[in-house]
């Protein structure tokens, strides 16, 4: 009988590539074939190809083979990344059933709902990874317009994605977004893979009960966790080159826990005054700090709240765009473990307002040891979903394609 063989098909932006290769790992461990598909664009940029047994990794050329640029088109980009991705997964499942290897499943992340198309063209059952928060819509002009979850407290507007406000400028991707809602509507049961644990979202998890999904993580590599895993090192690349200096000594060279890290990614744009305010603040906090800042040649990523989580950080939220507004609420006001800036009439944060939330979760007050102490829950919550591997493993092969023979013996094989 040919071994299971996979189809992960996702975004070319790190953001995706990197969650969708932790995911990549859960299946080999299990002993599937994994086919890692994406653009030409992001494979040049990888400072490392991921190798392993088990693993292929198939670019295909979106036409935009050295990366989109300030100017492009981008609507024009994403029809050609979805015309193009269509024809190279197609070819693959074709030719992997001529070779005596078919496919088992596809599973896509945020962007490509349109791979469910080649799925039930080809007759092959698909799953989404889901890497972020659901999207919500609200009144941007009435600020005291709320929305209420299951397990939340009140959204407001600043708390909801920015796609969905009235200030949204990426009309295309609220599109893109209400395309793979109508394309999870349209399925008969419709799979979501999301990236977190039940213990953190327990409620919101059992709150979907339009469609079949399952908590799978947080996928991210076991070195966050002081854990190890001998695949954590070969999944796992960059798109960006770091700089050549080493900062490890440095930091090492601080007390624990001393170091304000400030980053907000390679796609957010701050203001200059904005950019002088923190600065100040860190200067005024009389704290040692690393600000890693874009190379003005690199754009694409964003920093991950849900990774602090993990790795056990306190933090100052400082949302930008897209899920950082919603990241933030939660990890403020559900799981405790920051606390969130305030922006002036103008829109800017300014350098007292900054101080003092530095303060508030590193010192030593009521405050900072109530986030402390939540950090060290959570921290000791996700470390146990981690090592619980093996049951996520075994929910990998009974929840994905639980109707597949080959995954009936296959888990009888693994899991006697």
């Amino acid at each position: 009988m040919p071994q299971p063989h996979f189809i992960l098909a996702t975004y070319p932006a790190q953001g995706h590539i990197n969650p969708t290769l932790q995911f990549a790992k859960h299946l080999i461990r299990i002993g599937v074939c994994v086919t890692f598909i994406t653009s030409i664009s992001a494979s040049r940029r990888m400072t490392k190809v991921p190798i392993e047994e088990g693993l292929l990794f198939l670019p295909f050329s979106d036409g935009y083979d050295d990366g989109i640029k300030p100017g492009n088109d981008t609507d024009h980009y994403m029809s050609e990344f979805k015309r193009r991705g269509k024809d190279a997964i197609s070819e693959f499942i074709t030719s992997s059933e001529n070779e005596g290897k078919p496919i088992t499943c596809i599973v896509y992340s945020l962007l490509l709902h349109w791979a469910t198309e080649v799925a039930r063209k080809h007759h092959i059952p698909s799953a989404l990874l889901w890497i972020q928060h659901a999207t919500l819509k609200a009144d941007e002009k009435n600020p005291k317009c709320s929305i209420k979850l299951p397990g939340l407290p009140p959204l407001f507007t600043r708390d909801l994605p920015s796609f969905v406000t009235a200030s949204n400028v990426y009309q295309s991707a609220l599109s893109l977004f209400q395309e793979q809602m109508d394309v999870l509507a349209e399925e008969t049961n419709a799979k979501i893979l999301i990236n977190t644990f039940d213990a953190l979202e327990h409620e919101a998890l059992n709150a979907i009960e339009k469609f079949k999904t399952v908590g799978i993580g947080h996928l991210v590599p076991s070195s966050f966790l002081n854990s190890k895993d001998a695949l954590d090192n070969s999944l796992r690349t960059d798109l960006f080159q770091s700089d050549s200096k080493d900062y490890l000594q440095w930091l090492d060279s601080e007390p624990k826990s001393a170091v304000v890290y400030v980053s907000f990614g390679s796609i957010a744009v701050l203001t200059k005054q904005q950019v002088e305010e923190i600065a100040r603040a860190l200067i005024s906090s009389r704290r040692p700090f690393l600000w890693v800042v874009r190379n003005r040649k690199d754009r694409g990523e964003e920093e991950k709240e849900e990774d602090n989580l993990v790795a056990g950080v306190p933090v100052v939220a400082f949302p930008q765009w897209t899920d950082q507004g919603t990241n933030a609420k939660l990890i403020e006001d559900v799981w405790g473990t920051e606390v969130r800036v305030s922006a002036n009439e103008k829109g800017i944060v300014e350098r007292d307002e900054i101080v003092s939330c530095l303060d508030l979760v590193m010192g030593d007050d009521k405050k900072g040891m109530e986030v402390k102490k939540n950090v060290e829950k959570w921290k000791g919550l996700a470390r146990e979903a981690a090592m619980e591997g093996r049951s996520m493993d075994i929910l990998l092969v009974v929840y994905v394609v639980s109707s597949n023979r080959q995954f009936d013996n296959l888990y009888c094989d693994r899991y006697p």
